[in-house]
């Protein structure tokens, strides 16, 4: 295999104290021809040493770790200032578990019966810049932490004034698409893409896409 090869695939860390669960997430994804794992953690504070070493692209983070946290740890990692995606892999399927995560800047969040498709699906999307939502946790996101009660029935006449395009924009976000991946969908270049993301952002008052996606499902707007 050439070295230009082995630079495109996606780095991936694991991170899980579960040693069977851990070799069983290796064996599933490293042999994916895009996919390669450089590391495994089995607790939230050497996640974050060795994200701090071998800045992968993608973290799959369990919560419940021994010592730090999953979240505590995420919160770490984020908070150093390197663009690495983190993607929740967890068993966890409570309100607060489901808000915490989103709230620490998480690129997204499956449950752990998720299928190796699908996982592989999510890995790409948080790597290429989009929010990945599993669909067995939407209904925490829509209840959320805050109790703001059941979504609204969705409505063109959206209370922060989006424009069709922009729900349309809003709605592949909330699958978890990139810019470009959007762009393709639409038939439209990806600078117009980034121009909705922005106006859409501005309306709904948030700073970047985990939050407009959660807002989205929150308020019913798709």
């Amino acid at each position: 295999m050439s070295t230009s090869e082995i630079n495109n695939k996606i780095k991936i860390m694991l991170v899980e104290d579960h040693q069977i669960t851990r070799i069983g997430l290796r064996c599933s994804l490293e042999v994916i021809e895009d996919f390669e794992i450089i590391a495994e953690a089995e607790d939230g504070k050497l996640a974050v040493a060795k994200a701090q070493e071998l800045y992968p692209d993608v973290i799959l983070m369990d919560i419940g770790l021994p010592g730090l946290s999953g979240i505590e740890a995420v919160k770490a990692i984020k908070g150093a200032g390197k663009a690495i995606k983190i993607l929740m892999l967890t068993s966890h399927e409570r309100s607060e578990d489901v808000y915490a995560a989103l709230s620490v800047d998480c690129d997204g969040y499956c449950l752990k019966d998720i299928d190796t498709v699908q996982l592989s699906a999510a890995i790409r999307a948080v790597h290429n810049g989009g929010v990945w939502l599993d669909p067995g946790i939407a209904k925490h996101v829509v209840k959320g932490h805050l109790k703001v009660g059941p979504a609204k029935e969705k409505d063109s006449s959206n209370d922060a004034g989006l424009s069709e395009r922009e729900l349309e924009v809003l709605s592949l976000v909330v699958e978890g698409m990139s810019n470009q991946e959007i762009a393709d969908r639409l038939f439209v270049s990806a600078e117009t893409v980034k121009t909705h993301m922005r106006h859409l952002m501005e309306k709904l008052a948030v700073s970047d896409r985990t939050q407009a996606a959660v807002k989205a499902l929150r308020e019913g707007l798709v």
